[in-house]
């Protein structure tokens, strides 16, 4: 007979163990729990006697007792997971961690699972110490590992019953029941099973199917075949559960094949995906190796083209005798590009050697343009899209979508002054005559430079200001099919131009000309003093965003910038293009000029450096 059904162990002292088993100095007692109804699980858990005393180690420092369903805590010490769920300790008492149950220890459960225990019935209430129990010499000899514990006791002989015959006979030994039914003298009748409740003395019974008094005996022939009837169905039952089962196992299998065709299917797509990703990025290479030799060759052309158009202009002023001084045409080429901005580009401004640039990320970038070309310092303060700068003494002025103008102090490159300016976004922003001019939906707000007080408001503009220059003693104004021209001295207009083509985005004056850019992709060109229409420069294919001015002696070169992601150079004595330029990715917004050079933002969230 193996160990856990062997012959009794010797031991000098039985360890009984009830709710409060152990009692750890370090561990105040528990306070009394309100009386409830209990399992019989619960029941037969107080009934615990180890052989021999269990390591300390084995003990739940909660409820004092060896472990029961142990488990490890977020703190990773371990209690029983009854002491963790019943939320009667809240804390760890080591140290004072937030009790939370994270997984089973399964080493310490198999540990407690190993030691050796008395037979529940082979133990009795101790006469000493209330609540716990000790061994039954009269009882079930048998020790078992504590893991074997129910299994053995639902087949100990020990075991109490109650004869099924007479409810009134005293409990009777599991192993001894069978010698009492035969001792006992009252039986049940034959048809007890079927439901008869007919009990007494073997004479009775047979006096009680004899006579007709059971009605179940006069249709034991019915019931019997019913039986029959019951086990067949029984064995068909039995039957198709083994049909089901092995169609089971087979569903399992073709799971698992389709398993594995499944993942061997998905390696092969990965692998082809892997190949079509390659070969499309090979693609995509080729495509741009291709784009950009016929930008180039493009450009050549367009540059051969140019410089023949302008030695036929040359030979004609020549043969004509009114050449006069004249420079040859310059061809712009892209110098290079500031990247850094995680949006478009809407305006740029020029101070020095630094160029500042206004964008939909909220900030303003300071680059610098004559050593090492990098990013000073990003300006951040605006919570919506930087629209408009401009400079003044060593101040940088900021318009954004945020309604606000930002003043910053250019030499520390750090923020000032914050003026609330409008209701609306702050589109444009110009300084003159010590003052700053802002506008924005249907007004002009003039601003003292040195106090950043409002000093005025012009209205009777009918839309947004979009386009806002200042030169000479004028302001020039551009919203909707309308340019303003205002007198910096006294702030009224002084002349109102009217234009076809949508509203005006952009303005630019020269010696001899006012130009402006409009919604229709057109350019429209007056006389400076005579205020007449003189020419309409057509060519772009997109809204005409934003103008620029390089005057030179004898030449007066225009740059326009386009929704159509291109830049045009404009011979203001012919009124001709000379030149168009390529090479954003998406729509040219602004446009700066310094020493020479043009500097070009869009929505490609880059400034590009052309000369």
């Amino acid at each position: 007979m193996d160990s856990a059904r062997g012959a009794p162990k010797q031991m000098s002292t039985p360890l009984s163990f009830g709710k409060f088993a152990l009692n750890h100095s370090s561990i105040a007692p528990a306070p009394p729990k309100p009386q409830r109804m209990t399992s019989p699980q619960e029941d037969e858990i107080e009934a615990l006697v180890f052989v021999e005393q269990p390591n300390r180690t084995l003990y739940c420092l909660l409820c004092r007792s060896v472990f029961q369903d142990p488990v490890i805590t977020q703190c990773g010490h371990t209690y029983c997971r009854k002491c963790v769920t019943s939320r009667q300790f809240e804390k760890c008492p080591v140290d004072t961690m937030k009790l939370a149950v994270v997984v089973n220890n399964i080493a310490v459960n198999e540990q407690v699972g190993e030691l050796f225990i008395h037979c529940k019935y082979g133990c009795k209430p101790s006469q000493i110490n209330l609540g716990d129990y000790e061994v039954d010499p009269e009882g079930c000899p048998f020790t078992i590992r504590f893991s074997e514990r129910k299994e053995h006791e639902s087949q100990c002989g020990y075991a109490t019953v109650r004869c099924p015959n007479n409810p009134d006979c005293p409990l009777v030994l599991k192993m001894n029941l069978e010698s009492h039914l035969v001792n006992c003298n009252l039986c049940k009748c034959d048809h007890q099973r079927y439901g008869c409740h007919f009990v007494g003395t073997q004479e009775q019974v047979e006096a009680h199917l004899s006579q007709g008094q059971c009605a179940y005996d006069s249709i034991k022939d019915f019931l019997s075949a019913s039986d029959d009837k019951i086990r067949e169905l029984q064995m068909t039952i039995h039957q198709k559960d083994q049909e089901i089962g092995f169609l089971r196992s087979m569903l399992g299998k073709l799971s698992e094949r389709v398993d594995r065709l499944e993942k061997s299917m998905e390696m092969k797509i990965n692998y082809m995906d892997e190949n079509i990703n390659r070969v499309e990025k090979t693609i995509v290479d080729l495509d741009e190796n291709q784009r950009s030799i016929s930008e180039e060759v493009i450009d050549h052309e367009r540059n051969y083209t140019m410089v023949n158009r302008e030695l036929a202009v040359i030979n004609a002023r020549l043969n004509s005798g009114a050449a006069g001084a004249y420079d040859p045409q310059q061809v712009y080429k892209c110098k290079g590009t500031f990247v850094g901005h995680q949006g478009p580009v809407w305006c740029l401004c020029v101070f020095g050697d630094l160029l500042f640039s206004g964008s939909s990320d909220k900030t303003i970038k300071a680059w610098d343009t004559c050593t090492n070309y990098t990013c000073q310092k990003t300006l951040e303060g605006h919570n919506g899209i930087v629209l408009a700068l401009c400079t003044h003494g060593n101040r940088l002025y900021s318009g954004s979508a945020d309604c606000t103008i930002m003043v910053w102090n250019i030499d520390a490159l750090e923020v000032e002054k914050t003026i609330n300016a409008h209701e609306n976004p702050v589109c444009t922003l110009v300084a003159a005559n010590n003052m700053l001019f802002s506008g924005s939906l249907k007004v002009i707000k003039v601003w003292d430079l040195h106090t950043h007080q409002l000093k005025r408001e012009l209205t009777g503009l009918n839309h947004w200001v979009r386009a806002l220059v200042a030169n000479g003693n004028y302001l020039y104004s551009g919203s909707y099919q309308t340019i303003k021209v205002w007198d910096l001295n006294t702030l009224e207009i002084v002349h109102s131009l009217q234009t076809s083509g949508g509203s005006v985005y952009s303005i630019a004056i020269t010696n001899h000309h006012i130009i402006a850019g409009t919604y229709e992709n057109c350019i429209h060109v007056w006389d400076k003093n005579e205020y007449t229409q003189v020419e309409t420069l057509t060519g772009h294919v997109g809204t005409v965003y934003a103008l620029a001015v390089i005057s030179a002696p004898g030449m007066t070169k225009v740059f326009s910038a386009s929704y159509d992601r291109s830049l045009r150079v404009w011979n203001m004595e012919n009124m001709i293009c000379t030149q168009t330029l390529i090479r954003h990715q998406g729509s040219v917004a602004c446009l700066a000029v310094s020493r020479g050079r043009l500097f070009s933002g869009a929505v490609d969230s880059s400034v590009k450096v052309w000369q």
